[in-house]
């Protein structure tokens, strides 16, 4: 029988903004991220698809008639990308627009059935992954990595974030 292997330390030293564990926590991140990410890629590019286009559908899906504007804002990338990404979602099915009933130069996204099929498999991927992460992390684990988080951000950006919920 192998040894175990020992747990990383699930509690931060006194001196956690010393540049050992700021560099354990950069590091942590990078490759959680990965980690999470690297778990919808293979379904991603057997549709021909990205990590961009992937952000897209997630949001789309979050808050259906955002708006172009609304998404841009969210995934601070430039008119131009987003006009190819979502040329590509709409070109396979994915994502639909149609024009604002206020304002007619408004362009509502919303995900097609075919759209909300592949959004909610890759969310049900990293659903997995992150509800194995919470469990062996527990609760008071959980809000503190929220918190974390929500440090990294702009305060003008938190309310943008936080409208999604809604």
């Amino acid at each position: 029988m192998a040894a175990p292997i020992p747990p990383s330390p699930t509690t931060a030293s006194p001196l956690f903004l010393r540049e050992p564990e700021i560099r354990r926590g950069v590091e942590l991140l990078y490759f959680g991220y990965s980690n999470l990410t690297r778990s919808i890629d293979a379904r991603l590019a057997a549709q021909g698809l990205g990590r961009a286009h992937h952000r897209a559908l997630y949001f789309i899906a979050r808050k259906p008639e955002l708006t172009v504007s609304e998404l841009l804002a969210l995934l601070a990338i430039t008119k131009q990308s987003l006009g190819r990404v979502l040329g590509e979602l709409a070109e396979r099915g994915l994502v639909e627009t149609r024009t604002g009933e206020r304002d007619r130069r408004q362009r509502l996204l919303r995900l097609t059935p075919a759209g909300a099929k592949l959004e909610g498999e890759m969310f049900e991927a990293l659903r997995d992954k992150l509800a194995g992460a919470y469990s062996s992390a527990g609760q008071g684990a959980v809000g503190g990595f929220w918190a974390v988080l929500e440090g990294l951000l702009p305060a003008e950006e938190r309310g943008r974030i936080d409208a999604l919920g809604k």
